[in-house]
């Protein structure tokens, strides 16, 4: 048996084909093979622009001795998470269950027949004095263990299988959910706000963009006080501006990266990623339409511009993300010192730049390096030194090697940018935005859907250079049929009536999940397809990660298509799956905020409606003075204009000036 990932697909399998591990990638000949060897499994879980996963990869992975033994004794199958977030999500859970934290490189022992029974994360090749296991010496134990005390490991593998059940066990309730449940839970955010720094907890921080979103739904929600809504102005703003200004932005380039090691946004892992960017476009726009800051606006156009500068590709889709590492260094392209500026820019602008962004002789980094980050307040300071950020990209392009990109392209990822063009693109007056938006949720319609009879299959996971497809799961499903609305809601400013195909389209969308991926007997849609197999167990997925769970986005979706038809069966559905989220807001808002974000806005879903285009144009000029709300723009001959908020519509020919009126006192 030799490596076998040389002829994969995915840029992360490909990173391990050389290694002297005799890798498989998931599927059966693996399992079949730990079956007849009688050999317990390694599943080594990671992705293309993950730091550690890299650093493992090289201190593990490539070296002889180590790769020796993991041949011997184990199976080993490698995966990329982003290519099987099914796979990701049942052993990540089951490693949290067992050392009550994870992370990635993922890495666990198991069963022959996949069942769990150890594992952990970043493991070094020798013993450093900080804790961690050696890993020669782990695979040692492990592997002596299950020769030994098989019986133990396969109670342990059982009884981790019969968690992860009931981790996502629901139950059906008979009452509806209590609204005033959701300023418990916007207390329990706001309570664990940074109140100095920004950001929510202690380092290291991600930007969480589902709680600001959902803060700013809750913001004019008819139950949120006028203290509560005080408290929710000023951590949207000391958040979004600690991040718009610190390292975990790119000052130069645009773009987030992944999270913040520190507490003050100061330095950041610097991987990017575009379902970061996406979530945190779609919160600068709403934190701009609510308070016109134009460092917000800056920050919006910047990112996409960087989007389409680095991630775009030919088909008009955008690559999943930038890596974190340059030449084996984490960083490497983005840090600056002061002398470097200086040759670049010329002494005096070279100094006030430094002095602007925090570059010193000490530096802030490694090697007396300085990650930038905006010192001032004064946004006139920002912008006076755009031509000199423009120069010093234009250098770090042109005599820098660049983060290497992985060109997969994810179907969720791609969803949750579309979303946030559509929504960019109408209030920023940006209709080649709004263009990208239907671009992107039109190729998906017609490359990434495999069509059978009357129902159809969504692929997870798109390559360019590649035939090799994955069945969409639960949130590959709900985030489309969440962009098929959005681009709906906006696309009759750009071609009149266009917004019922798209309508149409997250109706049958939406039919499908409920078929495929729905429980009948309880709250909660499954992650995989009643037609797929999933690892070890069909789970549901209830929590908000690093993008919203699935569950959320589909009552997102579920209570959009009852706004925008009136029909009893969705609010049937809505009042089902709401009921299971009463508990959570007391307990654990965070974790569930998009879901949360859902139910706050379902009453208030604005809906104007006109036989007359340039109404769509006056109106959105309008509309761009209020906070943000979900809006649908549409087109319709027979209506001269109407606006309906949630179940309340306002008489039919009423003047734009009187509907919009109306429309401001809901705000």
């Amino acid at each position: 048996m030799k490596n076998s990932l040389s002829n994969e697909a995915s840029l992360y399998l490909r990173q391990h084909a050389d290694n002297p591990v005799h890798w498989y990638s998931w599927g059966k000949e693996a399992f079949e093979l730990a079956k007849e060897k009688d050999k317990p499994i390694l599943i080594s879980i990671g992705y293309s622009s993950c730091h550690w996963c890299h650093v493992m990869a090289h201190e593990c992975f490539e070296d002889p001795f180590i790769a020796d033994i993991m041949n011997k004794h184990f199976v080993c199958i490698k995966v990329d998470r982003e290519e099987r977030p099914d796979v990701d999500q049942v052993y990540m859970e089951a490693v949290q269950m067992i050392i009550q934290r994870g992370g990635w490189p993922l890495n666990v022992f198991c069963l022959p027949d996949g069942r769990p029974f150890f594992g952990g994360t970043y493991f070094p090749p020798e013993d450093r004095g900080n804790g961690l296991v050696p890993w020669p010496q782990l695979l040692v134990r492990i592997s002596d263990f299950y020769q030994k005390s098989r019986e133990e490991l396969s109670e342990n593998a059982e009884a981790i299988r019969n968690n992860l059940l009931a981790s996502s066990a629901s139950s059906l309730s008979n009452k509806d959910f209590d609204c005033a449940d959701l300023n418990i839970a916007v207390q329990g955010i706001c309570g664990n706000h940074d109140d100095q720094y920004g950001g929510f907890g202690q380092a290291p921080k991600f930007p969480q963009a589902m709680l600001l979103n959902f803060l700013m739904s809750m913001r004019d929600h008819k139950e949120t006080s006028k203290e509560l809504r005080e408290r929710i102005d000023f951590v949207l703003s000391q958040t979004l501006k600690a991040m718009a200004h610190g390292g975990i932005y790119d000052q130069i380039g645009g773009g987030f990266s992944r999270y913040s090691v520190d507490a003050h946004w100061l330095i950041p892992h610097f991987e990017k990623m575009l379902y970061d960017n996406a979530l945190l476009l779609e919160s600068f726009v709403r934190g701009y339409l609510l308070k016109e800051e134009h460092l917000y606006r800056s920050i919006i156009e910047e990112t996409i511009d960087w989007l389409d500068r680095d991630l775009l590709l030919n088909c008009g889709l955008y690559a999943s993300a930038l890596d974190a590492d340059v030449d084996g260094e984490e960083g490497k392209s983005y840090v600056w010192e002061p002398e470097m500026i200086e040759q670049i820019l010329g002494p005096s602008l070279g100094k006030d730049f430094s002095l602007a962004y925090g570059v010193s002789s000490k530096g802030n980094f490694e090697d007396a390096m300085s990650v930038l980050a905006l010192q001032d307040g004064d946004y006139t300071v920002r912008d006076k030194l755009k031509d000199a950020r423009n120069v010093l990209l234009k250098y770090r392009e042109e005599n820098r090697n660049l983060p290497t990109r992985d060109d997969k392209v994810l179907t969720a990822w791609n969803c949750l940018l579309a979303v946030a063009l559509a929504e960019a693109g109408f209030y920023m007056n940006r209709k080649d935005w709004v263009e990208k938006a239907r671009h992107i949720v039109d190729f998906i319609g017609s490359d990434l859907i495999m069509n059978e009879s009357d129902d159809f299959l969504l692929s997870s996971v798109y390559y360019e250079d590649s035939n090799k497809r994955v069945p969409g799961f639960l949130h590959d499903y709900a985030y489309y049929a969440q962009a098929l609305l959005a681009v709906a809601g906006k696309v009759d400013w750009l071609e009149a009536g266009a917004s019922s195909e798209y309508v149409d389209k997250a109706k049958v969308c939406y039919r499908h999940i409920e078929s495929h991926f729905g429980d009948v007997s309880a709250p909660g849609f499954y992650y995989t397809s009643k037609d797929a197999e999933a690892p070890i167990v069909r789970r549901k997925e209830w929590f908000d990660n690093a993008t919203p769970s699935g569950n959320a986005m589909v009552l997102h979706v579920v209570s959009q298509l009852y706004a925008l038809t009136g029909d009893a069966d969705y609010e049937t559905i809505l009042i089902k799956e709401r009921a299971f989220y009463s508990q959570g807001a007391k307990q654990h808002a965070s974790a569930i905020a998009c879901s949360l974000e859902a139910i706050a806005q379902g009453d208030s879903i604005a809906i104007i409606k006109t036989n007359n285009q340039s109404d769509i144009e006056l109106a959105r000029q309008e509309l761009i003075k209020h906070p943000w709300k979900r809006l649908f723009m549409l087109f319709d001959p027979e209506v001269d204009f109407q606006l309906c908020i949630g179940k309340t519509c306002f008489p039919k020919r009423a003047s734009l000036k009187e509907s919009l009126a109306n429309y401001s006192q809901s705000i």
